[in-house]
């Protein structure tokens, strides 16, 4: 019953701790966010990339804890960060606030560049599903 991760042993593992696939099952309750950005409470926006990711987290919490639910129930996420010069050591410090939050919990993940968010001072976004 709930979310199981699929791991076929004829495949390499993930590139990072995410999980291949997951199989949600027994389930009566399927949350869909849109994409969630890192705005805080009182509007304010990091400069940091990785306090906006940790923003995202705590506004995806937020929705979560809403629907009865927390990070055990993520099914899938899908991180959209913006590419600049420092890509690398931005997609590594997005990484590690997901996997600080995650706290273990490894859920289908898809991580893609893109060169703009909606708004010029947005860097990272995540849309998620999680199944109780």
């Amino acid at each position: 019953m709930g979310i199981s991760e699929i791991a076929p042993s004829a495949m390499a593992p993930p590139a990072a701790r995410y999980a291949h696939a997951t199989l949600s099952s027994d389930t009566t309750r399927t949350l869909r966010t849109s994409g969630v950005v890192p705005v805080a409470p009182d509007g304010t926006v990091p400069d940091d990339i990785g306090e906006q990711a940790r923003t995202v987290w705590v506004n995806l919490g937020l929705i979560l804890a809403e629907a009865g639910m927390t990070v055990a129930d993520v099914a899938s996420i899908v991180t959209y960060v913006v590419a600049g010069p420092a890509l690398a050591d931005d997609l590594a410090s997005v990484m590690a606030v997901r996997d600080e939050m995650f706290a273990g919990h490894r859920a289908a993940s898809t991580l893609v560049t893109v060169p703009a968010l909606a708004r010029p001072e947005w860097r990272v976004e995540i849309s998620l599903v999680a199944c109780r």
